[in-house]
């Protein structure tokens, strides 16, 4: 037999893997879909709007026009307010003026009157229902500050709607 080459055989490490970076990825994916998952849920406010085909007749006061104020917000700080339907109003339409000794102690003292009202039929509190109708020359203060009395007052429900009837586009244009 011939002396052949021994045949050298490498030596076998142990491999290690080393997962530490691996742990920190993983982890800075999970809160970044977390924080994303969280950020595009919906925010939005609470809306409530009247059931199709009630009326006011069939249930007598406190489910509607007469608990409506409806306030109309004009050009230069002009603010008209009036209670119930224009055509017939519970309360005249009227020119007033913003801060508490306007249309904040209005709204106390309308909303307070038809809270004991309410109660005093057996309905659990049901306060006023403010509808802000915004004109297109109204400025956007007017708008937040509105807003700002509403949640001073605690008017729980209210809307901001932008179709003027010719009535109430007369009743701003007046001075």
């Amino acid at each position: 037999m011939q002396n052949l080459p021994k045949k050298v055989r490498s030596k076998k490490l142990n491999t290690r893997v080393d997962l530490t970076a691996m742990v920190s990825v993983s982890f800075l994916l999970i809160i970044f879909f977390m924080v994303t998952i969280e950020l595009a849920k919906p925010k939005g406010i609470d809306l409530s709007l009247p059931d199709n085909g009630l009326t006011c007749g069939r249930y007598g006061r406190g489910c509607g026009e007469d608990r409506t104020i409806t306030i109309l917000l004009g050009e230069n700080n002009k603010l008209v307010s009036y209670m119930g339907i224009l055509a017939s109003p519970i309360a005249p339409a009227r020119e007033i003026e913003y801060g508490k000794n306007g249309i904040r102690k209005e709204l106390l003292r309308r909303n307070k009157s038809e809270f004991e009202y309410s109660s005093y039929k057996g309905r659990s509190g049901r306060g006023a229902i403010v509808i802000i109708k915004p004109s297109k020359k109204c400025n956007f203060k007017n708008l937040v500050d509105i807003l700002d009395e509403m949640a001073i007052a605690k008017i729980e429900t209210y809307a901001i709607v932008n179709d003027f009837t010719p009535e109430e586009s007369k009743l701003l244009a007046l001075k």
